[in-house]
Protein backbone atom coordinates (compact mmCIF):
# COMPACT_ATOMS: atom_id res chain seq x y z
CA UNK A 1 0.00 0.00 0.00
CA UNK A 2 1.65 3.26 -1.04
CA UNK A 3 2.26 5.89 1.56
CA UNK A 4 2.66 3.48 4.48
CA UNK A 5 6.39 4.05 4.83
CA UNK A 6 7.59 7.60 5.35
CA UNK A 7 10.45 9.19 3.47
CA UNK A 8 12.78 8.63 6.43
CA UNK A 9 12.58 4.85 6.09
CA UNK A 10 15.41 4.17 3.71
CA UNK A 11 15.67 0.72 2.20
CA UNK A 12 17.88 -0.88 -0.41
CA UNK A 13 17.81 -4.09 -2.38
CA UNK A 14 20.58 -6.51 -1.50
CA UNK A 15 22.47 -7.64 -4.56
CA UNK A 16 22.31 -11.33 -5.13
CA UNK A 17 19.99 -11.90 -2.16
CA UNK A 18 16.98 -12.97 -4.21
CA UNK A 19 15.23 -9.61 -4.02
CA UNK A 20 15.29 -9.25 -0.24
CA UNK A 21 14.97 -5.69 1.06
CA UNK A 22 16.97 -4.54 4.07
CA UNK A 23 16.70 -1.34 6.06
CA UNK A 24 19.87 0.74 6.33
CA UNK A 25 20.66 1.74 9.94
CA UNK A 26 20.73 5.50 10.56
CA UNK A 27 24.32 5.24 11.79
CA UNK A 28 25.49 3.94 8.41
CA UNK A 29 23.58 6.70 6.64
CA UNK A 30 25.31 9.31 8.80
CA UNK A 31 28.71 7.75 8.09
CA UNK A 32 28.03 7.74 4.35
CA UNK A 33 27.27 11.46 4.43
CA UNK A 34 30.54 12.11 6.25
CA UNK A 35 33.40 13.28 4.01
CA UNK A 36 35.72 10.47 3.01
CA UNK A 37 38.86 11.90 1.37
CA UNK A 38 41.80 9.76 0.37
CA UNK A 39 45.01 11.44 1.54
CA UNK A 40 48.53 10.39 0.77
CA UNK A 41 50.92 9.58 3.59
CA UNK A 42 52.39 13.09 3.53
CA UNK A 43 48.95 14.67 3.23
CA UNK A 44 47.64 12.74 6.22
CA UNK A 45 50.68 13.77 8.27
CA UNK A 46 50.23 17.43 7.36
CA UNK A 47 46.52 17.24 8.15
CA UNK A 48 47.18 15.77 11.60
CA UNK A 49 50.02 18.19 12.43
CA UNK A 50 48.16 21.33 11.34
CA UNK A 51 44.94 20.24 13.03
CA UNK A 52 46.66 19.52 16.34
CA UNK A 53 48.56 22.80 16.20
CA UNK A 54 45.36 24.78 15.63
CA UNK A 55 43.54 22.86 18.36
CA UNK A 56 46.42 23.44 20.77
CA UNK A 57 46.28 27.18 20.10
CA UNK A 58 42.55 27.17 20.77
CA UNK A 59 43.13 25.14 23.92
CA UNK A 60 45.64 27.70 25.11
CA UNK A 61 43.28 30.61 24.43
CA UNK A 62 40.03 29.08 25.68
CA UNK A 63 40.98 26.47 28.27
CA UNK A 64 44.30 27.78 29.62
CA UNK A 65 46.40 24.95 28.07
CA UNK A 66 44.32 22.16 29.53
CA UNK A 67 46.03 18.77 29.16
CA UNK A 68 42.72 16.93 29.34
CA UNK A 69 41.18 18.94 26.50
CA UNK A 70 44.25 18.51 24.30
CA UNK A 71 44.35 14.76 24.92
CA UNK A 72 40.65 14.31 24.21
CA UNK A 73 40.96 16.25 20.96
CA UNK A 74 43.97 14.18 19.93
CA UNK A 75 42.02 10.91 19.91
CA UNK A 76 39.49 11.81 17.16
CA UNK A 77 42.23 13.44 15.08
CA UNK A 78 44.19 10.20 15.25
CA UNK A 79 41.13 8.22 14.17
CA UNK A 80 40.40 10.56 11.26
CA UNK A 81 44.02 10.41 10.11
CA UNK A 82 43.86 6.62 9.95
CA UNK A 83 40.45 6.68 8.26
CA UNK A 84 41.30 9.25 5.60
CA UNK A 85 44.70 8.00 4.49
CA UNK A 86 44.57 6.01 1.27
CA UNK A 87 45.00 2.21 1.45
CA UNK A 88 48.46 2.31 -0.13
CA UNK A 89 49.78 4.53 2.72
CA UNK A 90 48.06 2.94 5.72
CA UNK A 91 51.40 2.17 7.34
CA UNK A 92 52.13 5.90 7.67
CA UNK A 93 49.15 6.61 9.95
CA UNK A 94 50.67 5.28 13.21
CA UNK A 95 53.90 7.12 12.33
CA UNK A 96 52.47 10.55 11.50
CA UNK A 97 50.15 10.67 14.52
CA UNK A 98 52.90 10.92 17.20
CA UNK A 99 54.67 13.58 15.13
CA UNK A 100 51.44 15.57 14.97
CA UNK A 101 51.05 15.20 18.72
CA UNK A 102 54.55 16.67 19.29
CA UNK A 103 53.85 19.55 16.90
CA UNK A 104 50.57 20.36 18.63
CA UNK A 105 51.88 20.15 22.17
CA UNK A 106 54.41 22.93 21.53
CA UNK A 107 51.97 25.88 22.06
CA UNK A 108 50.74 24.49 25.38
CA UNK A 109 54.11 23.35 26.76
CA UNK A 110 54.60 26.71 28.53
CA UNK A 111 58.38 26.85 28.38
CA UNK A 112 60.55 29.76 29.47
CA UNK A 113 62.37 32.08 27.09
CA UNK A 114 65.27 30.65 25.16
CA UNK A 115 65.75 27.59 23.00
CA UNK A 116 66.86 25.36 25.86
CA UNK A 117 63.87 26.26 28.00
CA UNK A 118 61.47 25.55 25.13
CA UNK A 119 63.05 22.18 24.43
CA UNK A 120 62.92 21.15 28.08
CA UNK A 121 59.28 22.21 28.33
CA UNK A 122 58.46 20.24 25.19
CA UNK A 123 60.13 17.09 26.51
CA UNK A 124 58.36 17.47 29.85
CA UNK A 125 54.99 17.94 28.13
CA UNK A 126 55.54 14.83 26.02
CA UNK A 127 56.35 12.83 29.13
CA UNK A 128 53.29 14.13 30.96
CA UNK A 129 51.00 13.49 27.96
CA UNK A 130 52.45 10.04 27.23
CA UNK A 131 49.14 8.31 28.02
CA UNK A 132 47.25 10.34 25.44
CA UNK A 133 50.09 9.87 22.95
CA UNK A 134 50.02 6.08 23.30
CA UNK A 135 46.22 6.02 23.19
CA UNK A 136 45.99 8.00 19.96
CA UNK A 137 48.76 5.99 18.34
CA UNK A 138 47.03 2.75 19.34
CA UNK A 139 43.74 3.95 17.85
CA UNK A 140 45.44 4.90 14.58
CA UNK A 141 47.25 1.56 14.45
CA UNK A 142 44.10 -0.47 15.07
CA UNK A 143 42.07 1.41 12.46
CA UNK A 144 44.87 1.11 9.91
CA UNK A 145 45.20 -2.62 10.59
CA UNK A 146 41.47 -3.25 10.24
CA UNK A 147 41.34 -1.25 7.03
CA UNK A 148 44.30 -3.18 5.64
CA UNK A 149 42.67 -6.53 6.39
CA UNK A 150 39.37 -5.44 4.84
CA UNK A 151 41.17 -4.10 1.78
CA UNK A 152 43.04 -7.38 1.30
CA UNK A 153 39.83 -9.41 1.64
CA UNK A 154 37.99 -7.19 -0.84
CA UNK A 155 40.84 -7.51 -3.30
CA UNK A 156 40.87 -11.30 -2.88
CA UNK A 157 37.12 -11.50 -3.49
CA UNK A 158 37.51 -9.31 -6.57
CA UNK A 159 40.24 -11.54 -7.99
CA UNK A 160 38.16 -14.65 -7.32
CA UNK A 161 35.16 -13.08 -9.05
CA UNK A 162 37.31 -12.14 -12.01
CA UNK A 163 38.66 -15.68 -12.19
CA UNK A 164 35.16 -17.21 -12.15
CA UNK A 165 33.81 -14.79 -14.73
CA UNK A 166 36.90 -14.99 -16.91
CA UNK A 167 37.07 -15.30 -20.67
CA UNK A 168 35.09 -17.88 -22.67
CA UNK A 169 36.06 -21.46 -22.13
CA UNK A 170 38.41 -22.87 -24.71
CA UNK A 171 36.89 -25.55 -26.96
CA UNK A 172 38.63 -28.93 -26.73
CA UNK A 173 41.06 -29.57 -29.52
CA UNK A 174 39.97 -32.21 -32.03
CA UNK A 175 41.84 -35.48 -31.98
CA UNK A 176 44.62 -35.66 -34.58
CA UNK A 177 43.60 -37.50 -37.71
CA UNK A 178 45.53 -40.54 -38.81
CA UNK A 179 47.49 -40.02 -42.04
CA UNK A 180 45.78 -41.48 -45.11
CA UNK A 181 47.50 -44.39 -46.77
CA UNK A 182 48.17 -43.99 -50.45
CA UNK A 183 46.61 -46.70 -52.59
CA UNK A 184 48.70 -47.97 -55.48
CA UNK A 185 47.48 -46.51 -58.72
CA UNK A 186 45.18 -44.09 -57.00
CA UNK A 187 47.07 -41.15 -58.42
CA UNK A 188 46.89 -42.39 -62.03
CA UNK A 189 44.20 -40.86 -64.23
CA UNK A 190 41.11 -42.89 -64.98
CA UNK A 191 41.22 -45.00 -68.13
CA UNK A 192 44.98 -45.34 -68.10
CA UNK A 193 45.49 -48.41 -66.06
CA UNK A 194 49.00 -49.75 -66.20
CA UNK A 195 49.41 -52.77 -68.48
CA UNK A 196 51.76 -55.54 -67.55
CA UNK A 197 54.84 -55.55 -69.69
CA UNK A 198 55.27 -58.60 -71.89
CA UNK A 199 58.33 -60.64 -71.14
CA UNK A 200 60.68 -61.16 -74.01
Amino acid sequence: MPGVFGESATVYRAAGAGGRVRAVPPVLLALRRFPNPRLTGIGAGLFAALTMFVLACLDRLLFDSSELVYGLLFLPVSALTALWVRPADLVTAPISVPIAFAVGVFPISGGSEGFGGQVMALVTALAVHAGWLYGGTLIAGLIASVRKVLHMRARQRYLLAQGRAGGPEKAPRPAPRAPKKKVAGAGAPAGRAERPRASR
